[in-house]
């Protein structure tokens, strides 16, 4: 047994109304710059839907995730080294900006510039990569705005695996929102792909990132990953995918998209597994069996042994203390309500889901029954207006029996608690009928209905002896263009993390300093418009470039030097100010101060 720790997240899809909050919030804070104008880290998709980018789930065409040889040993569906190596000048198998979108934006200067004219000047949409005027035909989740109508529908990959009975129901159904992100595997497909290497798992939680100095644009990643959330940049020509806010996660906060989502549908926490079933796991060969191989790879924290093996592993003690009270270990493993997403591409997900359950209690209301008795939901569920067939073509490899106990267990609880909110007592006999019972079946509720925000994120901080490994480890992998981590100057905790500052001592606190997500360069090329400064971030060694404006020509200010004393004269347009912690404050027309006392 070899245990590590795994940060993980479970989406209660019962809760999400498609607001995209998530969406826009990580949009702002990771790729809001140029070159990852099309790039959603982050997106929330309608189903029934061709997803982003278009038709992803179709592997046959995309070739991403893992599949089994004819020795019944895990292959890349992309090809072995062999094939890799032969295109590695030439990736195909890959989606153009056609299956994304091609971004745009509107020319809201002809509006605000136009002359009074008889007729109302219009803001046409312009490319955000050519700059001409364009005709917007798709977007993120251009499915919602077609309302899963037969046009969208018909190229669903998931859709046309479910049978022909179910599709010629399927518009009676309903749509609902699936939110994703990186998928943060436990066999990551896009980090066996990468020829450089340069994307990795991370030990310490296993949050999978991207090393952009060893990143060389191959583009193998967008192929092998079959979630196609590893996306190229244009302008960099480096590879960049979802970080799970790892600057936040070290200290304790939830991811971006968590923090705002307005449903309260996410929760995170750790979970510790057994390294050494991965590939057992990942290997095994009936696809049904695939969601039961995963489960079992998950260690229970609460057993004795596995906090000895943990503990031999180099894994703190609050964090096994967070993994037994973490969210994700009783959604998945003990009230047994969570699915991962396409188990059957190998990749062992780490983002799962609780399937939703809402319009049963219509379909049992439209017949004139009682729609929140137990007897009448379990009788539902088979007829339900979302196939049940579509559900398990998302989460279980095609299996119904495991997505149908879970929509069970959901109606059971939902049916028990009608009670208990009516002041009756709850009926024992409803939980017994779902293999669960009262107690967790309460506990299951309180997590899923009106858990607080510290039972929903539980979340272990960095250790502070771990500060200076971990910023080193963030300069790697940071995100890369003008002025960031991988290009020179700051790092991405603040003005005095990564670059020249690299070997200075690092306090705890730099890691609130989210430079890089404050600091964001707007969509437009950074060149045309001055940087902006945040003053919060700015820990006083040196001026950062913007502080201060360019001095004219004249005559040179002079500087103490880090000797103290010795007056050095600075360059024409240098910084107005001096060395941290020098004393200097020199202004026009003052002598320089190298005392910092009055002139």
């Amino acid at each position: 047994m070899r245990v590590m720790a795994q940060m993980a997240m479970v989406m209660n899809l019962d809760k999400c109304i498609g607001c995209h909050t998530c969406s826009v919030t990580c949009k702002q804070a990771w790729t809001n710059r140029t070159g990852t104008e099309y790039v959603w880290f982050n997106n929330v998709e309608t189903r029934p839907g061709q997803g982003y980018p278009r038709t992803y789930e179709d592997q046959e065409k995309w070739e991403g995730g893992w599949t089994l040889n004819k020795r019944g040993r895990l292959q890349l569906k992309a090809g072995g080294r062999l094939k890799n190596l032969l295109t590695i000048f030439a990736s195909p198998k890959q989606p153009s900006i056609d299956e994304y979108y091609e971004p745009w934006t509107y020319d809201y200067e002809n509006l605000t510039n136009a002359p009074l004219q008889e007729h109302t000047p219009v803001a046409r949409p312009k490319s955000l990569l050519s700059g001409e005027d364009m005709q917007v035909r798709w977007s993120a989740n251009w499915d919602d705005n077609l309302g899963g109508g037969p046009s969208v529908t018909q190229a669903d990959p998931v859709l046309q695996k479910v049978s022909d009975k179910v599709r010629l129901e399927f518009e009676q159904t309903f749509m609902f929102y699936l939110p994703r992100i990186c998928e943060h595997c436990l066999n990551p497909s896009c980090a066996a792909s990468c020829p450089s290497g340069a994307i990795y798992k991370r030990a310490e939680d296993g949050i999978v990132l991207v090393d952009q100095d060893r990143c060389r644009g191959w583009r193998k990643c967008v192929t092998g990953c079959p979630y196609k959330k590893v996306y190229f940049n244009h302008r960099t020509g480096k590879a960049e995918k979802c970080t799970f806010c790892f600057p936040r996660i070290e200290v304790g906060l939830p991811t971006v998209c968590s923090e705002t989502c307005v449903g309260r549908l996410r929760y995170i926490g750790l979970v510790l597994y057994d390294a050494d079933r991965v590939l057992e796991a990942a290997s095994e060969p009936d696809e049904h069996k695939l969601l039961a191989a995963q489960r079992s790879v998950l260690l229970d924290p609460h057993d004795p042994e596995v906090q000895r093996e943990a503990e031999r592993a180099g894994i703190p003690r609050d964090w096994v203390d967070a993994a037994q009270r973490s969210p994700i270990w009783r959604l998945i493993s003990e009230f047994e309500v969570a699915l991962p997403l396409h188990p059957e591409y190998r990749t062992m997900p780490m983002v799962w889901y609780i399937p939703p359950l809402s319009p049963v209690v219509d379909v049992v209301a439209e017949t004139g029954e009682d729609a929140e008795d137990s007897r009448n939901l379990f009788a539902a569920i088979d007829t339900l207006r979302i196939p049940v067939e579509y559900l398990a073509e998302l989460f279980t490899a095609g299996d119904t029996a495991p997505v149908t106990a879970v929509l069970k267990r959901l109606a059971a609880m939902r049916s028990y608690m009608r009670d208990i909110s009516m002041g009756r007592d709850g009926d024992p006999s409803i939980p017994a009928g779902v293999g669960m019972d009262e107690h967790s079946m309460q506990a299951m509720y309180r997590l899923l209905a009106i858990a607080k925000y510290d039972e929903r994120y539980v979340i272990p901080s960095a250790h502070a002896e771990q500060a200076h490994g971990l910023e080193e480890l963030a300069t790697e992998c940071a995100l890369d263009y003008e002025g960031g981590p991988g290009m020179g100057g700051s790092g991405p905790f603040g003005e005095g993390s990564g670059g020249a500052y690299l070997n200075d001592p690092i306090a705890v606190e730099n890691f609130h300093m989210l430079k890089q997500r404050q600091t964001t360069d707007t969509v437009a090329d950074p060149a045309t418009r001055k940087a902006r400064v945040n003053l919060l971030n700015w820990d006083g060694k040196g001026a950062p470039e913007g502080m201060f404006p360019p001095r004219p020509d004249g005559p040179h200010l002079a500087q103490p030097d880090t000797d103290g004393g010795v007056v050095q004269p600075l360059p024409a347009g240098g910084s107005e100010s001096g060395p941290a912690g020098s004393g200097t404050d020199a202004r026009d027309g003052d002598a320089p101060r190298p005392g910092g006392g009055a002139p």
